[in-house]
């Protein structure tokens, strides 16, 4: 029998796995745009469509999440999710068309969008005492994965000659994480029924204030995934250049997503100052896009990165502490989540249509400002001494899994 240390690593390299499937399939489109325009059909509208549709479906299923997980365990759940990414990723080994593009989005979405709504509240279960860093290690994991993809998917498009190759090749991910997950997750079996949390958790005005917060923090993100690297090959950039421009970011992201979660938990429970220093790299990074793209785009994409990842980590750990029980934690990020992905799925739209009325980028970049202003403005409600007032749910308890330690 494994000693607990090392069901512990083995469950952290299940963090890692599983997070790192999350992302490549959103950030692996924006490099090859033009080859996935001409071989497809698709324009600036159907390619905003390849973020759209998984975005609505990760919020619309993020609400399931917790009733799936119920039903069926936690354990089939996940493998099931992991396979879904990995089959509608294989599919587009096969696209002939817009639509078929599109529809292996909304199956890749489909699975991320369970993975998402139920892996942090069996972080909070295994690892109680320590959520927020290993919150941070899973959202690092999720974030260098889109490093992965805007890197890799172009790479080995130019190789194989094929972009369907680029993007259907990152099945392997999938494929190492089903095998990971299937021997690090815990066992366990259908749960008894606690009450519909998530109904409940939606009469409540703090569970409201996360989903904008969220939806308007991973607004940028999709927003910066699908026309960054087109904003820079209008300005001349080629597909590798503009995808190394986003491979830097996601660098970014997932170091300031493993890294300011832990800084942030050594000194209490207030997380504010920490996010208003994310949303201010935000703002200082997307001004740059907007008003000087060739002054330093690597420096701007740096800041957004880090700005985005350690926002994106924060709010998983800001949801995290408002409750104790592992069920009704895991509810609440199914709700910020599933609320938040359905506002994050419009802004790379809104940018398509201001790029259209302008023939610019830059429009769309001035619209994420305020955007962040805004944001800025609700970190403010996020007091630590508030979380009980804000989240008065009835104690509940927790599931059979065993936590480690």
């Amino acid at each position: 029998m494994q000693s607990q240390g090392g069901l512990r690593w083995v469950f952290l390299v299940a963090v890692a796995a599983v997070g790192l499937n999350l992302r490549p399939f959103i950030a692996s489109v924006g490099p090859l745009a033009e080859s996935i325009r001409a071989g497809t059909g698709l324009g600036p509208y159907g390619l905003a469509m390849l973020t759209f549709v998984p975005m609505v479906l990760m919020g619309c299923v993020a609400f399931l999440g917790p009733g799936l997980q119920r039903i069926a365990g936690t354990r089939p759940v996940i493998l099931s999710a992991l396979a879904t990414i990995s089959l509608g990723t294989i599919m587009r080994l096969f696209v002939s068309s817009g639509w078929m593009m599109i529809a292996t989005a909304a199956v890749i979405g489909a699975g991320v969008a369970v993975v998402q709504a139920v892996f942090p509240g069996i972080i909070k279960r295994q690892f109680p005492d320590q959520a927020g860093p290993i919150a941070g290690l899973y959202s690092a994991m999720l974030l260098g994965g889109g490093a992965l993809g805007a890197q890799a998917s172009p790479v080995i498009a130019d190789l194989t000659g094929s972009w369907r190759i680029g993007l259907g090749s990152l099945a392997a991910l999938g494929f190492v994480a089903v095998a990971v997950a299937w021997v690090a997750l815990p066992s366990d079996g259908p749960r008894k029924p606690e009450g519909n949390l998530v109904r409940n958790l939606l009469t409540k005005p703090r569970a409201w204030l996360l989903m904008v917060f969220f939806g308007l923090v991973n607004g940028g993100y999709t927003s910066v995934v699908v026309w960054l690297a087109p904003h820079y090959q209008q300005l001349g950039w080629g597909a590798s250049a503009s995808g190394s421009l986003l491979a830097v970011m996601a660098v970014f992201q997932a170091a300031a997503a493993l890294i300011l979660p832990v800084l942030a938990c050594r000194n209490g429970m207030d997380r504010r100052p920490w996010l208003w220093f994310t949303l201010g790299c935000q703002f200082a990074g997307f001004a740059g896009f907007a008003f000087a793209p060739h002054a330093a785009p690597f420096a701007f994409v740096a800041l957004t990165g880090a700005g985005l990842g350690g926002c994106f980590a924060l709010s998983m750990v800001v949801a995290l502490d408002h409750l104790a029980d592992p069920a009704q934690a895991t509810a609440l990020s199914a709700v910020m989540q599933g609320g938040g992905f359905l506002l994050a799925a419009t802004p790379p739209m809104i940018v398509s249509a201001l790029h259209d009325l302008t023939g610019s980028f830059a429009a769309g970049w001035k619209w994420h400002l305020g955007s962040i202003l805004i944001a800025a403005a609700l970190t403010a409600r996020l007091a630590p001494r508030g979380y009980a007032a804000a989240m008065p749910l009835a104690p509940a308890t927790t599931g059979t899994d065993r936590p480690f330690g």
